[in-house]
């Protein structure tokens, strides 16, 4: 009993199961099955779709336009001049002719060392040189008589050229008791006191030319080749207001192994000196201008194995594909180089749904 239990139940499924396989193809050879619908016709949004319906899109007419191209970065204000003020001799500090912040002109003296005993032998040398002036001259007077030989009118006139070039090279060395602004510039805060015995290795003070400043900055190495000299730059730091304007006056010859950048310098007036050394500034470094570029929003633009392509709506209102050549990016358009011409109606939605010759009701949009 046990057993005929078991045969029946497994017939029982095995027909369940053929059933279950067998009913929609017979539906389809009959008519009457499920998949016989209007459904099982071709998709809506299908090329040749017959009366599908048309696939709503927006698009945007492609049109010239001016485009200066920018490239934002990060900088520095470096100072046009900087130096740490040293003396070139050792000696006793015996004047200090400035004040901390104070702006100086080229040449001004800064610093006096104590100069007391190169005068005095500078006073010794001046003496000296008259005696053998005055013997230079009354050999020079016997030599054209014949009284002298030239030999003993040569030793006489060595030893004045000798006098001569002692009194230059103590001068040279009371210049040197003298520390003057190397340029024009403000003096930072003093590091010597009168009194104090300095050397070379003394630092006095720094001077610093900040009218003009200079900007440093980098940019990525695929834009080294539209850097030029002359070309403007545009900057500002947190502390806000307006953008100032600044000129390139030179940059690198080479990029940086490591970070793959060029280094890049600008210069601006910086009367008011609201800008100072080591702040840091954002940067607008602009690269050039195009007069007729097309731009097209960046969700239009569809990458490929190959490059890129977009839709566009031809006379017929049916989809069509283009392959294009893309340039610079911004924030929310691309450049097409090549692929495209004015008027052309790129789609800018439905991208994903559109194919090659379907039918498509298209809104403009700005």
């Amino acid at each position: 009993m046990k057993k005929q239990t078991k045969v029946i139940l497994t017939v029982a499924i095995v027909l369940v199961l053929a059933f279950i396989f067998l009913y929609p193809r017979w539906g389809q050879i009959t008519g009457s099955g499920p998949s016989s619908g209007p459904a099982a016709g071709p998709s809506a949004g299908g090329p040749g779709g017959g009366g599908a319906q048309p696939l709503p899109v927006n698009v945007v007419q492609v049109a010239p336009k001016v485009f200066e191209n920018n490239l934002s970065v990060t900088g520095t204000i470096i100072p046009n001049e900087t130096v740490n003020l040293r003396t070139e001799i050792s000696g006793l500090v015996t004047k200090v002719s400035f004040q901390e912040g104070q702006f100086v002109k080229k040449g001004t003296p800064l610093l006096y060392l104590n100069d007391d005993e190169l005068r005095a032998q500078l006073q010794k040398l001046e003496f000296t040189k008259k005696l053998f002036e005055s013997q230079e001259n009354r050999q020079k007077q016997l030599l054209e008589k014949e009284a002298i030989s030239q030999e003993e009118y040569d030793i006489v006139l060595n030893q004045f050229n000798t006098n001569l070039s002692d009194i230059k090279l103590l001068q040279v060395q009371l210049n040197k008791t003298v520390v003057r602004a190397p340029f024009d510039g403000v003096l930072g805060l003093r590091q010597i006191s009168e009194g104090s015995v300095i050397g070379p290795n003394d630092i006095i003070a720094s001077i610093v030319n900040i009218d003009p400043i200079k900007i440093e900055f980098s940019i990525p190495e695929r834009y080294a080749s539209e850097v030029k000299v002359g070309s403007k730059i545009y900057f500002t730091n947190d502390a806000g207001g307006e953008n100032v304007e600044g000129t390139v006056y030179a940059f690198e010859p080479n990029i940086d192994a490591g970070t793959r950048t060029l280094k890049i310098r600008a210069q601006s007036p910086n009367s008011n000196r609201a800008y100072l050394p080591g702040m840091f500034v954002r940067i607008k470094y602009v690269l050039g201008t195009l007069a007729n570029a097309y731009f097209v929003p960046a969700e239009a633009i569809i990458p490929e194995l190959n490059g890129y392509k977009v839709y566009v709506v031809n006379a017929e209102n049916k989809v069509e594909d283009r392959q294009v050549s893309i340039g610079t990016r911004t924030e929310r358009e691309v450049q097409i180089v090549d692929g495209l011409k004015e008027g052309d109606l790129v789609l800018t939605t439905g991208v994903l749904q559109a194919r090659q010759g379907m039918l498509v009701n298209y809104t403009k949009i700005n």
